[in-house]
């Protein structure tokens, strides 16, 4: 049996190479002795690129490097469960659990759970995101304006944490409604500058709750990596003092998102916008960039109470457990919703290696480029 530390140092193989050819589809790498000792790593890890409803839930674990613009090199564990709720739910797609781990350079560390549970005949349907972080940040001001120029940084060091469990019900065809909460706090230390100038309302400490309520209209096979169907969200938060916020007001969040199947290849595409009004604190304003809005920007630097953005992407198998996507995107902010579209866009172009660790779960290595800034991901689960 191949050691522990040689199936791990065989890892990087499996991810980062791209055969040129393979007459065996199933194949990982081209060369035989590479290939079995990838194969045999990935099975020792549960990335097997298959999915076994008997194993209860059938984990899928990925360790490897993580990089993005914010929290720079590091080493992080990616875990993807899979499993069915109950015995009415072996005719639909598995629910599933994501997990993930790191710890960076720069003296970030960080996990994130999301729990996707779908019960009795997907009538029911329970959410869950935790994230707990611990890391250095920045802050550049309100507005894309603001955003831009470097000597706006403030850098600071933030720990934050979010709970957020949502209940579902259906109420007619693939169409769900459902209330829940959301739990957000930041403490903030260190600030660089002291006594930063024209941050409008900047502040280092803010703990908010919300009560939420969500309506979705879920056609998709997959939503970890739908080929097909469309997604329409709306989701309402109402933050008040009355229920432990130190502000309140209020954000409705809308996406609309499709996947067009095109031979082997999927286009999928999304609008989304985050409105606000009322009180909102610096951290719970609408932000572009990070890994999931518009890639290629640091998360955080550009801030408002107003978002709307879109992208689109072009998802292609290659062949076996190996694929590979390219997209566009492009968002704006503004501080009123009347003067959306005002401000500069930003545009995000990239492309992207995938890999299969379980059925229809992707790991996902991202290079973005924006306006005059760049960014590399390394992460599990398509970004929308």
């Amino acid at each position: 049996m191949t050691l522990p530390c040689l199936r791990f140092l065989a890892l990087p193989l499996c991810l980062l190479a791209l055969p040129a050819a393979a007459a065996d589809q199933s194949k990982i790498l081209p060369w035989p002795w590479a290939d079995q000792l990838a194969r045999d790593t990935l099975e020792w890890l549960g990335a097997d690129g298959e999915f076994d409803p008997s194993n209860g839930i059938d984990w899928g674990l990925i360790p490897g490097p993580v990089y993005s613009p914010e929290k720079q090199f590091g080493i992080g564990l990616s875990a993807v469960g899979l499993f069915i709720a109950d015995d009415t739910m072996t005719e639909y797609a598995p629910s599933s659990i994501t997990l993930k781990g790191y710890g960076s350079s720069n003296g970030s560390i960080g996990t994130e759970l999301e729990v996707r549970s779908h019960f009795q005949h997907d009538s029911r349907r329970f959410y869950l995101d935790i994230n707990l972080e611990d890391a250095p940040d920045s802050y550049y001001g309100i507005g894309i304006a603001e955003g831009r120029p470097d000597r706006n940084e403030v850098e600071f060091d933030r720990r934050s944490i979010q709970l957020a469990p949502r209940f579902l019900w259906r109420i007619a065809a693939s169409t769900y409604a459902g209330v829940g909460i959301d739990f957000q706090r930041s403490e903030g230390s260190s600030l660089k500058p002291q006594q930063p100038d024209n941050r409008n309302g900047f502040g280092t400490d803010s703990q908010n709750l919300a009560i939420s309520g969500h309506w979705v209209y879920d056609s998709r096979d997959f939503a970890l990596n739908a080929a097909s169907g469309k997604l329409l969200q709306a989701d309402i938060k109402a933050y008040s003092k009355d229920v432990g916020s130190e502000q309140s007001f209020q954000q409705l969040a809308l996406i609309y998102s499709q996947y067009q199947p095109i031979g082997a290849a999927t286009l999928a595409w999304q609008v989304q916008s985050q409105l606000s009004q009322g009180d909102v604190p610096w951290d719970q304003m609408a932000q572009l960039g990070g890994s999931r809005k518009l890639r290629g920007y640091d998360a955080g630097r550009y801030r408002d109470n107003q978002l709307l953005m879109a992208q689109a992407e072009w998802r292609q198998p290659l062949y076996g457990r190996h694929g590979a996507v390219a997209w566009v995107g492009m968002g704006t902010l503004a501080d009123k919703i009347s003067q959306l579209g005002q401000e500069k866009w930003l545009h995000s172009i990239g492309v992207g290696y995938r890999f299969a660790i379980k059925s229809n779960v992707n790991l996902r290595l991202d290079l973005a480029f924006g306006n005059g800034d760049k960014g590399a991901y390394f992460s599990v689960n398509e970004v929308f």
